[in-house]
């Protein structure tokens, strides 16, 4: 079975609501991907495809790092999800590289991700609270990672990671 990684397009939204409902088991993501398009918040979406069917998908949306003396943009990366019947194949992992690789490209500095803290190290994120960074909200500081896409990115920021407002809408 090829995989192949592309940027989602409007043929593959009912597809990526699938996919974000069966891998989540409940409506959530799905509810924050329809509002974050609502918002026009969205930096990046892509799918996995299997023979044409939407087998995957990730999302990059904006956030910001706030802090006492100064702003720093910064984006998020969620939901991720794989269809159950496709887990443990090495999907999700393309789907982050991938979207790493064109976040980094579009001169994007960091992004910042809520999730598994033995799954997202392998793609050279951190511990967010080891830069004096955390999230808004309370999480288990092993859950909630930070990764530099540039040298340097994270030099001098501190403050507290926040997710673009339509996570607020879901959270």
């Amino acid at each position: 079975m090829e995989i192949r990684i592309v940027g989602e397009l409007p043929c593959h939204a009912n597809a990526v609501r699938r996919v974000n409902d069966e891998a989540f088991e409940q409506p959530d993501e799905s509810q924050l991907i329809d509002a974050l398009r609502r918002e026009q918040a969205v930096t990046l979406s892509l799918v996995a495809l299997a023979d044409d069917e939407v087998v995957g998908h990730v999302m990059f949306s904006p956030g910001c790092i706030a802090g006492e003396t100064c702003h720093v943009d910064a984006v998020a990366l969620g939901p991720m999800a794989v269809l159950p019947s496709h887990q443990h194949q090495g999907i999700g992992a393309m789907l982050v590289r991938e979207g790493l690789q064109q976040i980094r490209g579009r001169a994007h500095r960091i992004v910042f991700v809520l999730g598994h803290p033995t799954y997202y190290p392998r793609f050279g994120f951190h511990r967010a609270n080891m830069f004096g960074i955390r999230w808004e909200h309370d999480a288990p500081a092993d859950a909630f990672m930070i990764m530099e896409l540039h040298p340097g990115a994270l030099k001098g920021v501190k403050g507290v990671a926040k997710y673009h407002p339509a996570f607020e809408l879901v959270v």
